[in-house]
């Protein structure tokens, strides 16, 4: 036994020369750690890949993102909201007209030219005292409460400067009474273009792109 032999070391351990072996791992096993390795490398790059792809064709985590295109994200504004209430043609409303000046004929000249632009037409006559003389402007427009917005806006655009008014009654008829201010109603093509856009939709808000 040569004198580097460790007491209690024999068979394959046996050392005969003058130099203590090398213990090392086996070359198999750091094959298998660098293929493990290998494959973990692999299996991260794939899976940041594919959530890049998510990424870029789901526009992220913001739900306001509708495209991209050439790096830029696309966000549609809100539009403005639409009319509370649906707007009812001329034919549908009844408008009793009733003069509180001191000129004669105004009430059935006006009723008149009303008929013809569309609307129904009920009483047509001299106001009542508790207006008779006391409108100063062009004229008043009264209507039940849930006329305010929908007939009341409809017969005001032949009336420009009409004031409009809410009051205590139940039925749909309306009141035109026209006041010392009153020169006539407005010209049938004003009026035609203040109804159209009373009835237009509303504007779509354009798109905005941010890069």
């Amino acid at each position: 036994m040569s004198m580097l032999t460790p007491p209690g070391m024999g068979g394959q351990y046996r050392i005969t020369g003058d130099k203590y072996p090398r213990m090392r791992p086996s070359r198999r096993r750091g094959r298998l750690v660098a293929a493990v390795l290998a494959s973990v490398a692999v299996l991260g790059v794939t899976g940041w890949g594919t959530l890049q792809l998510i990424d870029v064709f789901t526009g992220g985590d913001n739900p306001t993102v509708t495209g991209t295109a050439a790096g830029c994200r696309t966000k549609a504004s809100a539009a403005p909201a639409a009319h509370t209430a649906a707007l009812p043609e001329p034919g549908r409303i009844t408008v009793n007209v009733y003069n509180a000046t001191k000129r004669g004929g105004l009430a059935k000249k006006t009723a008149d030219e009303l008929r013809k632009r569309g609307f129904r037409i009920g009483a047509v006559g001299n106001a009542t005292k508790a207006y008779d003389q006391k409108v100063k402007g062009t004229g008043l427009l009264l209507g039940a409460p849930a006329a305010q917005g929908t007939s009341l806006r409809v017969l005001g655009t032949q009336l420009a400067g009409a004031r409009q008014q809410a009051d205590a009654r139940k039925g749909a008829d309306l009141d035109l009474i026209i006041g010392d201010g009153f020169k006539g109603l407005a010209q049938q093509a004003a009026a035609d273009r203040a109804l159209t856009a009373l009835t237009a939709p509303a504007p779509t808000a354009p798109t905005k792109k941010s890069c």
